[in-house]
């Protein structure tokens, strides 16, 4: 008796260990560290010589909730779709770990946690840019992405705004420096997330998502949007120096990241195949975080 109860009580704790992971599972914890990556360095751009660490703390927790929250919102909306793809069908939802009203309430209460929290707690605006973060991405982008292939532009937008809310709970105003941080993410996301789109192509298809790669058969249009996104990002990129937010060695290492992603897009778009849209992929990984601590590491102060 001893040791089936020992044994029930071990199987009960592993479902329950693998059931708080499916929940940590639906929030993207990798897509959260970036958003809140991108939120800490438009939050210590805008701040001045002395940033207010206790505030910074409280936007990055309020962003993740925020953001987690959405992100399994999200899933919950499309639990039907990513059952049909290869990369998606063993989420928690389609997978049948998780039922829909759990992902629903647990979403819903992230995503409200962090709205109140940014609200309240650090200032209105930050709130107000993260609600309509989480409004486009749920509302507009993802039934878009059944429609259109404009979805990819208008998911870009929602992606480009957590900066825009670090620089806000910092300033509690939105200058032009905030704008840059927003078109330098812009410009990012539409060549990442052109590339991901190349390589599960089909399986995009699968589900019935009207992405760019998926309609365009033939690539070109692809791969002009590709190097086209790329250019302007490596002008748009040295905008901080130009505003004066950060010094030369900034300009100069975006000047070369800029270029060298540039490049990988160019080679693509010549002699294109799944390990050239690979090398894109990584170097698009490469280029925001590196260019991201160089912002942070030269920043010009206040």
């Amino acid at each position: 008796m001893n040791t089936l109860t020992s044994t029930m009580a071990i199987d009960l704790g592993q479902s329950r260990s693998r059931t708080l992971r499916d929940f940590v599972t639906l929030t993207k914890p990798r897509v959260v560290i970036m958003v809140l990556i991108t939120t800490a360095v438009g939050f210590y751009l805008a701040a001045g010589e002395r940033p207010e660490y206790g505030a910074l703390l409280l936007t990055l927790l309020g962003t993740g909730l925020a953001a987690g929250g959405t992100l399994a919102l999200n899933q919950y909306i499309e639990r039907e779709l990513d059952a049909c793809m290869k990369r998606t069908r063993d989420r928690p939802l389609p997978s049948g770990r998780l039922q829909p009203r759990q992902a629903l309430v647990f979403g819903a209460s992230l995503a409200a946690a962090g709205l109140i929290l940014l609200s309240l707690a650090v200032n209105p605006l930050s709130g107000l840019v993260t609600a309509f973060t989480t409004l486009t991405y749920l509302f507009c982008y993802t039934p878009l992405k059944r429609r259109t292939p404009l979805c990819m532009v208008v998911g870009a937008i929602p992606g480009a705004l957590p900066p825009v809310t670090g620089w806000a709970g910092a300033a509690g105003t939105l200058g032009t420096g905030a704008w840059v941080l927003f078109a330098i993410l812009f410009l990012w996301q539409l060549p990442h997330s052109l590339t991901i789109g190349r390589l599960y192509a089909e399986d995009y298809a699968r589900a019935g998502f009207r992405l760019l790669p998926v309609v365009d058969r033939d690539g070109n249009s692809t791969e002009r949007q590709i190097v086209a996104n790329c250019v302007a990002l490596l002008a748009v990129g040295l905008m901080p120096t130009v505003l004066g937010l950060t010094g030369p060695v900034y300009f100069i290492c975006a000047f070369i990241l800029g270029t060298g992603f540039l490049l990988c897009g160019i080679w693509s778009a010549i002699s294109p195949s799944p390990a050239a849209a690979r090398r894109l992929l990584v170097a698009s990984l490469v280029y925001l975080p590196a260019l991201l601590v160089l912002m942070a590491a030269d920043k010009v102060p206040l």
